[in-house]
């Protein structure tokens, strides 16, 4: 090996120093003040006699790129839930510069069987990359090299330099690792030289109790985000097993629970969910001292706040479309996770009504939990019932659909299986769920209606060109629906279309509601649903998980073809999201009365209720003409049409998260996009946002009638439009893409 130069390594080990404390783990006997000197006066010597004692490895690197390690000096103490920072001393003989690369039979997470797509759409790949089968050695450690400023990722290819391994444990009291290095596949050196078994004794974390103030609730679950000064979250996603799921930064306790943490300083963000003020505190952990864990337990206080409180008008929150398995879920150790754990969540977005749909993925371990009434969990202004998603069974072909309040899970002939005896379409399906009294509707609509612009000028083309000229006519496109008239379409004035015309024409009309551009058909969501609403077996087209404008077109075009369809809210957990539950999510008006399971999906199918976000509210509606008045699902009779008057309060949050599926981040050119929770568009904000305005709309029939621009300030507003009404239409008040109430009929 040729001579070593002091200077690069005084650099490293600069820089190291640095990093040690900003981690707040400086070395533990350490003559700091001597090795300075000896990084001043770039003394190899002296630095390497100085910092080798506390060296917990040294890995070797060769000229071939072989990669072996040894034990070093250093003695190192682990943390329970904790980072520990360990020396790693690499002789790079090889001069490579490619990342050391640390793995551990211990390490990784604890769980298997998620897909790639759910957790890519989480914007979180590592989750799912790191995952290997189970079962094998149990997994309790997480190894990760510091290469945050002022360290760097990879080796620099010096001959000698010094790393940080960050050690990290679920476990407390004595635990081996056994850890592997190696430069990349086939590097690491014959007869497991590049394996070194370390045994650790690791302190035990600081239980810290919940304690939940609620006045509302005093079994209620509360939302929580920790993370330490360094940014990471804690408990370790890679770590978690239900009820703590690892695909969300957040976990969910309530009065009483623990949350383990290692001694420190946290910022802890706490919320129920987006009817509620999303707060922040700072908390100390102190370490133990000579104590046993049950009597140093420390105390983090919680007090949900609410900005609205529709509950109090009467209006009562659902999220019909979650699961318990399948998608972002693990399929190891268990087949996706039970009703406590969903419980969990349910309650901590403050959701007055849970529907876990037992679908395709682990259905034979899932349907269990199917009761013909609410889950035995239920209490009080939380309910959760198991009901069915028509997904991953032989009916799925044009649209799943989701299964309301059933009170038998079996499809005839199907002997309880996916597999057998299911039709191959919707509607007989849908008719049988409505046969035994349930509420009814497709799932994820707008998965299948996007529109394609060049593949639908194509097929317009394909449809008219009689004379394959390559041209559309006026005479040959009268056969065809266009996107626009004729005149409009004719950009070039010719008096004939071309392939880019159509195109173009197609493309503009995309990004406006409604549209007569006719959509791909070519997924999951609502195509069958015009047949399905013409044979009166669907109540509701699910809304606020898809890109808004392909949702309520086709909704607008069935109202507008006189059929009574519904929109209920959906977040479709954890398959288009995973971010939590109520993403999308139906205010259903129950007045005074009770809230019941049964009540709710039938509030549901009637149309009293609006679709929300969360973070904006229509508290009250009303549509009056004379001594005549009716709210969303109701209807109005005028006998010679006139003028009628339209009140609603609205309520906007004052802030919210920064999302293109709360149309407050991007794509405003694009507005086919806004509301989308599946794509991400780009990477993923973890931002919060000022509420800014709100325009809010008056729609007839589907066109805007009236608009109000109100500030989104956490505080209700009065609006009043007045409108001539002198055919049958539906009226409904909306602000797009975050709300949407069910219509109003005035006949």
């Amino acid at each position: 090996m040729a001579q070593e130069s002091g200077q690069p390594l005084a650099s490293n080990v600069s820089r190291l120093l640095q990093a040690l404390e900003f981690l707040g783990q400086p070395l533990p006997g350490l003559a700091l003040s001597e090795l300075q000197s000896a990084i001043q006066a770039e003394d190899a010597g002296s630095i390497h006699r100085l910092l080798d004692p506390h060296v917990l490895a040294v890995v070797s690197i060769n000229p071939e790129s072989r990669v072996r390690v040894e034990r070093g000096r250093g003695h190192v103490v682990l943390q329970q839930a904790g980072f520990t920072a360990a020396l790693v001393k690499v002789q790079n003989a090889g001069a490579v510069k490619a990342g050391l690369v640390i793995q551990s039979p211990q390490a990784g997470p604890s769980y298997s069987g998620s897909t790639r797509l759910s957790v890519d759409r989480l914007d979180q790949p590592t989750l799912h990359q790191v995952e290997t089968p189970l079962p094998g050695p149990r997994r309790f450690a997480v190894l990760d090299w510091y290469s945050a400023p002022p360290m760097t990722a990879g080796l620099s290819g010096v001959s000698v330099e010094y790393a940080i391994l960050l050690i990290g444990t679920s476990d407390a009291g004595v635990q081996e690792i056994v850890l592997q290095f190696s430069v990349g596949q086939q590097t690491q050196d014959l007869g497991f030289r590049a394996e070194l078994p370390v045994v650790f004794e690791s302190r035990a974390a600081v239980p810290v109790r919940i304690q939940v103030q609620d006045s509302e609730d005093a079994e209620a679950f509360v939302r929580l985000l920790i993370r330490d000064r360094q940014g990471r979250v804690w408990p370790l996603q890679v770590r978690r097993l239900a009820p703590d799921l690892f695909f969300q930064e957040q976990i969910y306790r309530r009065n009483g629970e623990v949350v383990w943490l290692a001694p420190g300083q946290y910022d802890v963000e706490t919320s129920r969910g987006p009817e509620y003020v999303r707060q922040q505190q700072q908390l100390t952990v102190v370490p133990m001292v000579g104590q046993p864990a049950e009597s140093n337990v420390q105390i983090l206080t919680v007090r949900p706040q609410r900005w609205v409180s529709p509950v109090s008008r009467g209006w009562y929150s659902g999220d019909h479309h979650i699961h318990d398995a399948g998608c972002a879920h693990y399929q190891n150790p268990t087949q996706g996770v039970l009703p406590e754990d969903m419980f969990r969540q349910i309650s901590g977005e403050g959701l007055n009504v849970g529907c876990v749909l037992t679908w395709g993925p682990c259905f034979e371990y899932q349907r269990q939990f199917f009761r013909p009434k609410v889950d035995q969990l239920s209490r009080g202004q939380t309910l959760m019932k198991y009901d069915l998603e028509v997904s991953g069974f032989g009916s799925q072909a044009l649209g799943h659909v989701c299964l309301l309040n059933l009170s038998d899970q079996v499809y005839p002939g199907s002997d309880g299986t996916k597999e057998r005896g299911w039709p191959t379409w919707t509607t007989p399906v849908l008719r049988w769920a409505k046969q035994q009294g349930a509420t009814t509707g497709f799932a994820h609509s707008a998965s299948g209606l996007q529109i394609d612009p060049r593949r639908a000028a194509q097929r317009l083309l394909e449809q008219c060109d009689a004379d394959g000229s390559g041209l559309v006519s006026g005479a040959e496109s009268e056969s065809v629906l266009l996107p626009l008239s004729f005149e409009q379409v004719d950009a070039e004035g010719d008096e004939a279309l071309g392939i880019g015309e159509l195109q173009s024409a197609v493309n503009r009309v995309a990004d406006e509601l409604p549209n007569l551009a006719i959509p791909e058909m070519n997924s999951v969501g609502a195509m069958e649903l015009p047949v399905a609403v013409s044979e009166g077996v669907c109540d509701f087209i699910s809304a606020m998980d898809t890109p808004r404008i392909a949702e309520w077109n086709m909704w607008y075009h069935v109202l507008n073809c006189g059929f009574p369809l519904k929109a209920a809210g959906e977040t479709d957990f954890p398959c288009m999201s995973g971010m939590a539950v109520g993403q999308g999510r139906s205010y259903v008006q129950l007045g005074q009365r009770p809230l019941d399971y049964a009540g709710w999906c039938a509030g549901l199918a009637a149309g009293r209720s609006y679709v929300s976000d969360g973070y904006m509210h229509v508290l009250q509606l009303q549509v009056l003409a004379g001594e005549q008045r009716a709210s969303a699902g109701e209807r109005l009779l005028l006998s010679d049409g006139g003028r009628v008057r339209v009140q609603a309060t609205v309520a906007g949050a004052a802030e919210m998260p920064e999302s293109i599926a709360y149309a407050s981040r991007g794509m405003q050119d694009q507005p086919r996009w806004l509301g989308d929770t599946v794509t991400l568009h780009g990477e993923r904000s973890r931002k919060w946002i000022a509420g800014g305005e709100r325009r809010v709309e008056l729609v007839v029939n589907g066109r805007v009638a009236g608009q109000r621009v109100i500030p989104a300030d956490g505080e209700e507003h009065e609006l009043e439009f007045e409108v001539s009404v002198d055919r049958s239409s539906w009226l409904a008040i909306r602000s797009f893409p975050q709300l949407h109430t069910n219509p109003v009929e005035v006949l």
